[in-house]
């Protein structure tokens, strides 16, 4: 979109992206110094030999878009965490009693259903905490 609206119709591609700083082939792009971005223009418009940044401020803009943080966009599915949640219920940490299980239809190793409960305790650990403390007293009345 910064790119989009610093865009002038009447200039070619080659140019427009030189204006903005930005290199029209990736096989010949160097990074952009200092002294281009604040070059000193001769009374014509041109410097020897060099390129001239005149909107700066489109390369500035994505760096900064760039620079922000990720949003943690991904989650488990239903299926994985009901999978989860069955499996240490009925076989609490005993990974190989798992493996075994009828309901391990993709038949996991134990390592790969190890791995799948880590996941899920990464992904929601107040709902895995939450998970655990509801199931030690049914527990405690079975003993």
């Amino acid at each position: 979109s910064h790119i989009r609206h610093a865009w002038d119709p009447h200039k070619s591609v080659a140019q427009n992206l030189a204006e903005m700083g930005l290199a029209e082939d990736p096989n010949k792009a160097l990074p952009i110094s200092k002294k281009l971005l604040v070059g000193v223009v001769r009374g014509d418009g041109q410097q020897p030999g060099k390129k001239i940044v005149r909107k700066p401020y489109v390369v500035n803009e994505m760096e900064l878009e760039a620079s922000l943080p990720e949003k943690k966009s991904n989650t488990l599915s239903r299926d994985l965490i009901d999978y989860v949640k069955y499996m240490i219920q009925n076989h609490g940490e005993n990974y190989k009693e798992m493996a075994r299980d009828e309901k391990n239809y993709y038949q996991d190793t134990p390592k790969q259903i190890k791995r799948k409960i880590n996941v899920y305790k990464n992904f929601y650990p107040e709902e895995y905490k939450d998970f655990i403390a509801s199931l030690k007293p049914e527990k405690m009345e079975v003993q």
